[in-house]
């Protein structure tokens, strides 16, 4: 799904050309012409291709997919001299491990001002540096996302109000045209505790720009839609008798209360200022603003004016990441992994975790309170493949912020869990084993394909079982806990489950074919897919040059006299025609920045020509071998 650059607003096209290590100086029209530049060396650059990863279970295996590139993995080099045929080199190599990423530096900011919580908020919702407006990341799938954000304090008495303006609806243009509403805002109140999911569970109240107010994923008729330019004024009275009533305005002219709780159900507990935006940047004026966009009905205060002892503070943020913590979901698809987090953060209210998994992100593209699947069959492929590259973004953004977070993915490969843990130097890291009876995950799996439609390919477990290791508490890992079997049972299930997924073998797309030249795969002969043989190189095998360009056609790596390739992973390193500069081949990159995925170096020229010609210049010469093939040269040789 390709964004339109010119579209973007400035402060997205610098923290774009930001994450890519690029100079962010200049006017719009260079920002803009720097990114499509960057766009389109990385278009001709990137060779893996989604076609290699069965979408269906995209969210489940490919974070063990990409196992192989992890630092503590054995490399496997094939060096090709141009005119050598027959040549090929396999050589062992143990590989960098990642440095953990800088702290986010937050201005410290007087705690008595009611303003945007930047602890309180989704990690894709960015706050502005006076903490007064903010606006969602909306690049490619976070396009599809709710963002939601709290204020730092809330109310229990009295009768209180705040404004929030529309500023902008921001241009997603890579949005299918049938999607749903694709810029909206809810407004309203909610409790500390509430997830960020404005009216979509109890003590949540929400108002949204298409006319509809919800509590609790009830959704009825209210008011009138608002959009960019509207101020939309909240009111809300505790004294009007044993309820609470909750009104709203837009430009000034009332709508009339939308909703009424009772203190008694209240308990005593504040509700709290909340904004939920899809692609829209919203202002607030707390009362902090000289002036009010508009004036407030007769006796209602701004909460920014109240009294100290009137505004309640919410849940601070750990104060240095060591009060930190990470816990790290292992286990098989299906095996309850999600079931286990929700639960322990449901139970846990006071740590405020944020789960990071595929799931939970396609809560947050959810339409009208409903998960998308039952409605959205033609495009859910792609709406996976979205939510997963949300994922990654998300967790290099939450390696950088003091908080506390489940990681909610299979991460049964070893390699994995260190690769993953690096980032989180410095956190509470701690790994959660979930390995129920070989019968009640068969029971949990048909019940997860029946109720969610999500169905893992039996090659794709079996492989997963075959490389399953247990988590030992180690230097990237404080403690292991397990909770269901305990670890000797678990002990005695996975050498089971390991032998059956190695008398399984590699599926047969996985499988290298001396016939056709090449790897199997659902792309035809040669296509090139994984497979990780941990016990050795057995399957790896010696390649004849022949049958090594037959499998770089299929990923376009033929530009250069020496090729490295990080076992198999797609991730490769010229060391003949370019130099990359750090690329890391760990899965969040480099960068760190919001979004990063790798940082490029601008010390090198590339152009493509009529024809299908590529030219690179080689710049590494080492004998007679400094030369630039043609496209058709490449798969002669």
């Amino acid at each position: 799904m390709s964004v339109d650059v010119k579209k973007l607003k400035v402060n997205e096209l610098k923290e774009e050309l930001q994450r890519r290590g690029l100079d962010t100086r200049g006017l719009k029209a260079d920002l803009v012409e720097r990114l499509k530049a960057a766009l389109e060396a990385e278009a001709q650059d990137d060779a893996p291709d989604q076609g290699e990863q069965d979408d269906e279970y995209l969210q489940d295996t490919q974070d063990n997919e990409d196992e192989e590139g992890d630092e503590d993995c054995i490399s496997v080099y094939f060096v090709y001299i141009a005119g050598c045929k027959f040549h090929t080199l396999l050589i062992l190599h143990r590989s960098r491990t990642p440095q953990p990423p800088a702290e986010d530096e937050e201005e410290n900011i007087d705690d008595t001002l009611v303003t945007i919580d930047t602890y309180n908020c989704d990690l894709h919702f960015k706050v502005s540096r006076d903490r007064y407006s903010g606006y969602p990341l909306t690049i490619e799938g976070f396009a599809y996302l709710w963002a939601g954000a709290r204020a730092s304090h809330g109310v229990t008495r009295g009768r209180v109000c705040y404004e929030m303006k529309i500023n902008e609806e921001i241009p997603v243009k890579h949005l299918p045209s049938s999607e749903p509403d694709p810029h909206v805002v809810r407004i309203g109140w909610s409790l500390n505790y509430c997830s960020t999911q404005l009216g979509e569970e109890p003590f949540s109240f929400g108002y949204g720009g298409t006319g509809k107010k919800s509590e609790n994923c009830k959704f009825a008729d209210f008011g009138e839609k608002f959009g960019e330019n509207d101020v939309i004024g909240c009111y809300i009275d505790f004294d009007s008798g044993d309820e609470v009533e909750m009104g709203y305005s837009k430009n000034g002219v009332s709508l009339g209360v939308a909703f009424r709780t009772t203190k008694e159900a209240l308990a005593g507990r504040a509700l709290f200022p909340h904004v939920l935006v899809k692609n829209c940047a919203v202002e607030f004026n707390f009362g902090q603003k000289s002036a009010p966009y508009f004036p407030p009905p007769e006796g209602y205060t701004y909460i920014h004016n109240l009294e100290m002892e009137d505004k309640i503070r919410g849940t601070k943020g750990p104060a240095t990441k060591a009060d930190c913590e990470i816990l790290m979901m292992v286990g098989l698809p299906a095996c309850g992994k999600t079931t286990w987090a929700i639960k322990h953060a449901e139970t846990n209210p006071e740590k405020k975790y944020n789960i990071l998994g595929t799931n939970a992100i396609m809560d947050k593209m959810k339409v009208m309170g409903l998960r998308r699947q039952k409605n959205y069959a033609g495009r859910w492929d792609v709406l996976i493949q979205q939510a997963t590259q949300c994922l990654n973004r998300l967790i290099e953004i939450a390696a950088r912020k003091r908080r506390n977070y489940i990681l909610d993915q299979t991460n049964v490969y070893g390699s994995a869990r260190r690769r993953k843990m690096r980032p989180f130097e410095g956190f509470q890291r701690k790994a959660i084993v979930i390995c129920p009876t070989d019968e009640d995950l068969k029971e949990r799996t048909l019940k997860q394909t029946n109720e969610q439609g999500k169905d893992v390919p039996d090659h794709a477990v079996l492989e997963m079982k075959a490389n399953f290791t247990l988590p030992e508490a180690c230097d990237f890992l404080e403690a292991v806990t397990y909770a269901e079997l305990q670890r000797e049972e678990a002990e005695t299930l996975l050498k089971q489950y390991n032998e059956e997924g190695r008398k399984a073998g590699p599926p047969p797309e996985k499988r290298f074919d001396n016939r056709q030249g090449g790897f199997r795969g659902r792309g035809g002969g040669g296509s090139f897919q994984r497979y990780d043989n941990r016990d050795g190189y057995s399957n790896v095998g010696y390649i004849q040059c022949a049958q090594l360009m037959s499998l770089l056609k299929h990923i376009h790596c033929f530009y250069t006299n020496v090729l490295y390739v990080v076992n198999f992973n797609m991730i490769f390193v010229y060391l003949a025609g370019y130099n990359r500069g750090s690329y890391n081949q760990n899965r969040w990159g480099n960068s760190y920045r919001d979004g990063g995925s790798d940082s490029r170096s601008s010390g090198y020229n590339r152009s493509q020509q009529s024809g299908g010609t590529y030219n690179r210049s080689a710049p590494y010469s080492k004998g007679a071998y400094n030369q630039v093939l043609t496209h058709s040269e490449k798969l002669n040789n």
